[in-house]
């Protein structure tokens, strides 16, 4: 799994008047979808308002869509894109997987120390 070169649309500088809640309508307003819950049971991603989760599509003027994940951490903010789906739900699942084991964010509580081992309902999008 790796990031790709394409810069698409950032994740907006948080403006700092009001808290992660609010923050979820500017990101929204932005064009970036709210990640809520993760893996097949429906799980927490993330611990709001301190913790939250976006994603989004973008295309570049040839039409090739990326697919960008953004987390906000207490005001911070990262984006990332990647060149397929699958690419991007991995980042997700390891960043998910990474805040339930470290207790960050409720989420099943038999989670493997390694990524490897995360079991397939524990990852992706519910329902997916």
């Amino acid at each position: 799994m790796t990031s790709v070169e394409f810069i698409g649309p950032q994740l907006p500088r948080d403006d700092r008047t009001g808290d992660g809640y609010d923050y979820i309508e500017t990101a929204e307003n932005a064009g970036w979808t709210v990640i809520a819950q993760w893996g097949a049971e429906g799980y927490d991603f993330g611990a709001w308002p301190y913790i939250i989760g976006f994603a989004r599509q973008a295309k570049e003027a040839s039409g090739k869509r990326h697919f960008g994940y953004g987390v906000y951490v207490e005001g911070d903010t990262t984006t990332k894109y990647f060149d397929n789906l699958e690419a991007c739900k991995e980042a997700i699942d390891r960043d998910a997987h990474w805040y339930w084991k470290t207790g960050q964010s409720d989420g099943p509580g038999n989670v493997p120390e390694k990524f490897e081992d995360l079991p397939a309902k524990y990852r992706g999008l519910p329902n997916d």
